[in-house]
């Protein structure tokens, strides 16, 4: 497969905020919201030239990334989306649900209507993404409806833990949706969700969180489409 075949949309660099910074957030989230193919190799020059920078920031940034377990290294100069085994796929699976479902209910109690309206119009996004089959914007927009509802609470430490796990499963998000079964597409897991949160239900928010999850990404462990 060759190198750097697909460009990356790069969000725009904060006034002050040092390039290493920008370089490294960048890339990050890119791999989070599913924009690296699993198997496609990356150069440091190839994503240079599209970042419009030098190498040197972003090698440092594939190091932390690598050191991460977000990348694997190739070689001295290529890196690329780690082989997925489905030993691996199953407890980082179990990860997310254990991490997600206790975030979401610890951020329950904080989560006011102005957050409440921002998660109704991302989901809206989400809905609007899947009927244009727009995989990215699905994957980048249920991040956000995730990490938007989580951050309800702004000093959570489970926050960190999570973003660590969608690193490693980011990749596949798209995947996922490609194979997703038709009978779990028709069920909107985030409506359930905001409904748990309008009632101010923990138990429900908990179920619509695993549900979402389990329905979103879990079928990969079936598809074939994983390393034995």
């Amino acid at each position: 497969m060759p190198d750097d075949p697909f460009s990356l949309a790069m969000p725009a660099r904060e006034g002050g905020e040092p390039i290493h910074q920008w370089v490294f957030h960048s890339l990050r989230q890119a791999i989070m919201s599913g924009r690296f193919p699993p198997g496609q190799a990356v150069t440091i020059r190839g994503l240079a030239e599209t970042m419009g920078v030098s190498a040197m920031p972003v090698r440092e940034a594939l190091r932390r990334l690598v050191a991460e377990r977000a990348l694997a290294l190739l070689d001295n100069r290529r890196v690329r989306v780690p082989v997925m085994t489905a030993e691996r796929f199953d407890e980082l699976l179990a990860a997310r649900t254990a991490l997600e479902t206790e975030a979401a209910a610890r951020a329950l109690p904080l989560i006011d209507g102005a957050r409440l309206a921002d998660l109704r119009a991302i989901n809206a996004l989400v809905d609007a993404a899947v009927v244009a089959g727009a995989a990215e914007t699905v994957v980048e927009q249920n991040m956000r409806f995730h990490l938007t509802m989580y951050g309800a609470r702004g000093d959570s430490v489970l926050l960190p833990l999570i973003e660590s796990v969608w690193l490693q499963t980011g990749p596949f998000m798209r995947a996922a949706l490609e194979d997703m079964p038709v009978q779990a597409v028709g069920h909107d897991y985030h409506l359930d969700a905001l409904v748990a949160i309008e009632t101010g239900d923990v138990a429900a928010l908990r179920l619509a969180i695993a549900e979402d999850i389990r329905t979103g990404i879990g079928h990969l462990a079936h598809s074939g489409r994983l390393a034995a």
